[in-house]
């Protein structure tokens, strides 16, 4: 014999189906739009390939005037390094071993270029007879600087013959790179109308 239900079973069975009905009908959707696909993991600023100057020296770079950004890119690059005030110890260098005319219409060209910090940290004996010394040593320590061709970021990693004829030794990616093995990249993919210019917290030495 069938037994009626009474109202209030009748309204559990009615809210279990509906239950039911949304939970069918979930499913299917499911079925339609395919699984989730899962987050991808944060990107770091250090993982991330620059496509213009990055480190954190580059904040000293003014927004406008003769050492801007858009100036630096009109000049040749020891006329740019001129209007650089972290690079005056470099360009006194290059002055005194009479570069300006070679740098400036080289075409295409890296340049590494250490800050005045850099020039400060190397012991001053070892300044000294470098800047006594200005189409020898002088010219041998500052053209170990240079790479031909212009490197982006992401070609930066490996080994590059410079001009004074020896290799340096690039390592990292993304926006944190070593030269050396010591040097650290500290503003990077800075265009002058000729080079492409990475400031170092080094002075790199050729080995003898």
């Amino acid at each position: 014999m069938l037994r009626l239900l009474t109202p209030r079973r009748a309204a559990v069975v009615g809210v279990l189906g509906f239950a039911l009905l949304g939970a069918a009908c979930s499913s299917n959707d499911a079925g339609t739009t395919g699984t989730q696909t899962p987050a991808a993991p944060p990107t770091t600023a250090s993982s991330m390939t620059a496509s213009g100057p990055f480190g954190a020296a580059c904040s000293a770079v003014p927004a406008s005037g003769a050492g801007s950004l858009d100036a630096l890119a009109q000049d040749p690059v020891a006329t740019a390094a001129s209007n650089t005030p972290d690079l005056s110890t470099l360009v006194t260098a290059v002055k005194k071993a009479d570069l300006v005319d070679t740098l400036n219409s080289a075409q295409g060209i890296t340049v590494f270029a250490p800050t005045n910090d850099a020039f400060s940290a190397l012991p001053k004996p070892t300044l000294d007879k470098a800047l006594g010394d200005p189409k020898g040593l002088l010219t041998t320590v500052l053209t170990y600087h240079v790479v031909p061709g212009q490197l982006t970021p992401d070609q930066l990693a490996g080994s590059h013959k410079t001009l004074q004829g020896g290799t340096i030794q690039v390592s990292g990616s993304g926006q944190d790179f070593k030269v050396n093995g010591t040097s650290s990249v500290t503003c990077g993919n800075i265009k002058t109308a000729n080079a492409t210019v990475y400031l170092i917290d080094q002075v790199l030495l050729p080995k003898s």
